[in-house]
């Protein structure tokens, strides 16, 4: 009998994260999932079969204490899915260099800072190690002006993405920059393009083909690949 692939999900109480851990579950992984608060972890408790750990992403004693209790365990999937859009209106003259600052370490270093943790423990050949990014994550999308500092966030998370799989010196190492489309979250709103089922079920579909491509991929759901 074949044994279960394994993944690790970062973020999962809701919306895109949510959505990963119950397509990989119909899909028969064995998924870990965090929460900042195990005790409220909203509707993956209604996902049999989860293990659930507790994260807050920008506590790095959290990292620390998440790596120990993972400690020894191979994953075919980690997926670091963490993400805020900031302070609204994103008016440059008015937001506070506090606002700048959690935006910046909340998309773009405390995702890093994770991967360098648990990278060791991603399946050598055939692992993937994932980010949810952004299409707006593209210098090239002239879209998004609005949400400026979102969009930049998103921007520095992929050069940051790119930079620390070069220091790996991992050349089995599939790492992939994710954009999930605009989907109907508290995120998205609902003048979103396409729901979270759709968004999900496509990138677990990517996720599986993309498993023994080692490099560094921006795509989309539909596994597209996008301009960096």
């Amino acid at each position: 009998m074949t044994q279960a692939k394994t993944a690790l999900v970062i973020g999962a109480s809701r919306g895109l994260g949510l959505g990963l851990v119950n397509r990989l579950r119909e899909d028969g992984w064995a998924v870990t999932a965090t929460v900042r608060n195990p005790q409220q972890p909203g509707e993956l408790a209604d996902t049999p079969g989860v293990r659930i750990e507790q994260l807050e992403m920008n506590d790095t004693a959290q990292l620390d204490g998440l790596k120990q209790r993972l400690a020894g365990q191979v994953f075919d999937l980690v997926f670091i899915n963490a993400g805020v859009m900031g302070p609204l209106p994103q008016d440059l003259e008015a937001v506070t260099p506090q606002a700048i600052g959690d935006l910046f370490l909340t998309n773009a270093v405390a995702p890093i800072r994770l991967a360098g943790r648990l990278v060791g423990q991603v399946r050598e050949g055939t692992g993937v190690l994932a980010f949810m990014s952004s299409g707006l994550g593209s210098v090239a999308t002239p879209d998004g002006g609005e949400i400026c500092l979102y969009k930049a966030s998103k921007a520095a998370l992929n050069s940051m993405i790119n930079s620390f799989a070069v220091a790996q010196q991992r050349s089995d190492l599939c790492v992939l920059a994710m954009h999930p489309g605009w989907v109907k979250t508290d995120m998205g709103g609902e003048n979103a393009e396409i729901d979270v089922l759709t968004s999900t079920r496509g990138m677990v579909e990517q996720i599986k083909a993309q498993s023994g491509h080692a490099g560094v991929h921006f795509i989309n759901y539909k596994g597209e690949p996008l301009v960096w």
